[in-house]
């Protein structure tokens, strides 16, 4: 096992681990963005890691796939890069493989037709950017689990976390081998994370060279443009030829998505679609979201000061101050890791023609649901309560809580029982 000084900062998937292991487990597929810290969670567990970005050890593991089959645990890290070790996993599984002996981590989805679902014998698990909990930002005192609960928790809290904070978080990112570093090799490291996705990881998993690799770059700025809204892909496409004639076809860029997507750089949250109510009219268009704000700011150039000033560049999707929109996809980025702490689901809700709209679904398994607005003000008004009393009169004790996110000092509720809450102090 490799050994490193580094400590272990403990995060919230490692509750989501610890139940699987414990609960029987062998074989679990820690799923995420490079540099998510997968790797490092995983090999807290194991007792022996292969490392298959190592071509000595991807060769090892091509000519002897039993080699990691052992009564000692094993981290298969990259595992995509060998595809078939999936399926001698899952034959291990089979065979009464014990709990916690099997941690596969990847950066990207498998695409080979040969890759088996592991269904019943390999459990995945998506591992997100850090948290402001998990990051230090605040003390949380109030917990989405416990909203998810419908007991109506006492909302109350003081944070001293300020806007130029939660700005400053925003492009210092959740990549935790990334944001402890000064803000000079910061930048340089998210530069050199875009680069690498879009020249190396992008033709590694789409399996062919782009003609032209600034068309590629260009829509996936146009797509960091696009942060927190339904736009079109067909809006995003024109985006991204900046008025050029020669805009990409709609053929070359399904591609661009795909792929991103597959490279887990694409985190959209789908639209909600309830069951159990009578909510109609609903539209189906995605959220979205890069899996990281810091990774939109980079490519738009933004910086701190041009966030707090709304001087920041402007592209064709939106107008107006996109502050408000990375501080969304940074609550976003917040609630999907405690809602899968939780085991909830998270969409949006837009009916369609943009009447009603809230920005957060939380979706207990049971069918009832959390509804959350996210605000960039430090105050809450009727006005930004309106679509969560409107929800509320549709689906009635549905409706387990609301709550607005906002940049303010205190956490309580209002006289309608709606809470407001810092996003400081929205934990898990």
């Amino acid at each position: 096992m490799l050994k490193t000084t580094v400590a272990y900062q403990r995060r919230i998937v490692d509750n989501e681990l610890d139940g699987l292991v414990e609960g029987g487990i062998a074989a679990i597929s820690l799923e995420g963005a490079k540099a998510t810290g997968k790797s490092f969670t995983a090999m807290q567990r194991v007792q022996r890691t292969i490392f298959l970005e190592r071509e000595v050890e991807r060769n090892l593991l091509i000519a002897d796939p039993e080699r990691i089959l052992s009564h000692e645990s094993v981290l298969i890290d990259e595992w995509q890069l060998v595809p078939s070790v999936w399926g001698t996993v899952r034959a291990a599984v089979n065979l009464g493989a014990h709990p916690g002996q099997f941690f596969l981590t990847g950066s990207a989805s498998a695409t080979h037709a040969g890759t088996h679902s592991g269904a019943g014998r390999i459990v995945k698990v998506r591992m997100r950017p850090m948290t402001l909990e998990e990051r230090g930002v605040g003390t949380p005192s109030v917990s989405l689990t416990e909203l998810l609960s419908g007991a109506r928790p006492s909302i109350s809290g003081e944070t001293d976390v300020t806007l130029g904070d939660y700005a400053d978080e925003i492009l210092r990112s959740g990549f935790p081998g990334i944001r402890s570093l000064g803000s000079v090799a910061r930048q340089a490291q998210l530069a050199s994370y875009v680069d690498r996705a879009l020249d190396h990881d992008f033709v590694e998993v789409g399996g062919r060279k782009i003609r032209n690799p600034m068309v590629l770059r260009r829509w996936m700025t146009a797509y960091a443009a696009a942060t927190s809204t339904i736009a079109t892909y067909e809006t995003i496409r024109d985006a991204a030829s900046g008025g050029s004639s020669d805009k990409p076809s709609r053929f070359s860029t399904i591609p661009f998505r795909d792929a991103l997507e597959a490279l887990f750089l694409l985190d959209s949250v789908p639209a909600w679609m309830p069951t159990l109510s009578h909510l109609s009219e609903l539209a189906t268009s995605p959220k979205h979201h890069l899996v990281d704000p810091a990774l939109a700011a980079e490519l738009l150039g933004l910086s701190v000061d041009a966030l707090l000033s709304g001087r920041e560049r402007q592209g064709q999707i939106r107008d107006g101050a996109f502050f408000g929109a990375l501080f969304e996809s940074l609550i976003t980025l917040n609630v999907r890791v405690y809602a899968q702490g939780a085991s909830a689901r998270v969409g949006h809700l837009r009916l369609h023609r943009g009447q009603r709209e809230i920005d957060l679904i939380v979706e207990h398994r049971d069918g009832r649901v959390v509804a959350m607005e996210v605000k960039l003000s430090p105050t809450v008004t009727d006005n930004d309560v309106k679509h969560l009393r409107w929800l509320q009169e549709k689906i009635g004790s549905d409706l387990l809580d609301a709550v607005v996110v906002t940049t303010g000092k205190y956490a309580y509720r209002r006289e309608d029982g709606i809470a407001v809450v810092p996003a400081a102090l929205l934990g898990p």
